[in-house]
């Protein structure tokens, strides 16, 4: 498969989501992102703002085999893994799968869930496998959580660590709509009839699986590189951040741009694929000083800063590399 594929079939797939999640294309533009880097995705916002529509609807139009779990304070590890039950018939022991047994995964409010079952995602998100009663099953490609949780409401809640939170390629929000978007969705909603729309299939798993692939071919220069690597060290230097982005932030950087020059029909990445998605790679990354939470100051803000202070590679370098 072309990039140039890659990019018509990417902006089909936008266009036929945005028939549910109207006025959100920058957000559904970073979800696909995750997708096509083969990459997990945090979706951190308030309640009702289609976070797990676009989960589904994402399902819908690739085709992906899907699950859901409801993330409870009483969630069991077994409950997402599967666990063995015994057969009367066969006088023997046999494994039920779990909802994790998907393509995509959509991990609901995944911080009400205590540590012991956040736990049972892990080796599933790093590893694609899930090791139950000593057997390790492989988890069918492409495997993509998509979790949730609510930035507010922190009452009987586990708050993630870092890391699992490392795991996760990209942090996204998705925002209230503009007031016409608002208004555009309950004028689709009345010509409707109904809540529920169905969105046309346009790709299935072994497509999505080319498309992740065609990747690959996206051109990375030396310079590129190298800017990718002194933004995430900058990261670490900063007197306003305690921990900064591990090396799994260059790849995820890596990862992105990519895929955001490939969105955009382009077959090499340049400073600005890596400066328009460093925030949602990075930002959940860092670990700021005590201080800084009482300035309201927000990891965001710092990765913004780094990018103000890292010097952008020059143009004569671009066009020799």
């Amino acid at each position: 498969m072309t990039l140039e594929e890659v990019s018509r079939l990417s902006n089909r797939l936008l266009d036929e989501i945005e028939k549910v999640v109207v006025g959100k294309r920058d957000a559904l533009e970073l979800l696909l992102l995750g997708v096509l880097a083969d990459g997990h995705v945090l979706i951190e916002d308030y309640p009702g703002l289609a976070k797990t529509l676009m989960a589904r609807s994402f399902a819908q139009v690739t085709s992906l085999e899907f699950s859901r779990i409801q993330f409870t304070p009483d969630l069991m590890p077994a409950d997402v893994t599967g666990s063995s039950v015994f057969n009367q018939r066969e006088a023997d022991f046999e494994f039920r799968p779990g909802p994790i047994f998907a393509n995509l995964l959509l991990a609901d409010e995944i911080n009400r869930a205590p540590p012991k079952t956040q736990a049972a995602l892990l080796e599933a998100m790093q590893e694609r496998q899930v090791t139950t009663e000593g057997e390790t099953r492989r988890l069918g490609p492409p495997f993509l959580v998509l979790a949730t949780q609510n930035p507010i409401e922190y009452e009987g809640t586990y708050p993630l660590p870092e890391a699992q939170l490392d795991r996760f390629l990209l942090r996204m929000s998705v925002g209230y709509p503009a007031r016409d978007d608002e208004w555009q969705m309950l004028t689709n909603r009345t010509e409707r009839g109904t809540d529920e729309l169905a969105l046309s299939p346009l790709v299935d798993r072994e497509t999505l699986l080319e498309m992740q692939r065609a990747i690959e071919g996206v051109y990375v220069s030396e310079p590129v590189g190298r800017y990718m690597v002194d933004v995430v060290a900058a990261t670490r230097d900063a007197q306003s951040i305690q921990v900064g982005a591990s090396p799994r932030g260059s790849l995820a950087l890596l990862k992105l741009a990519r895929s955001r020059a490939a969105l955009d029909g382009r077959d090499y990445v340049t400073p600005d694929d890596v400066k328009s998605i460093a925030v949602p790679a990075l930002a959940h990354r860092l670990t700021l000083r005590p201080e800084l939470w009482v300035q309201r100051i927000s990891a965001e803000d710092v990765v913004r800063e780094r990018l103000d202070t890292v010097p952008t590679p020059a143009a004569e370098d671009l066009a020799r590399a």
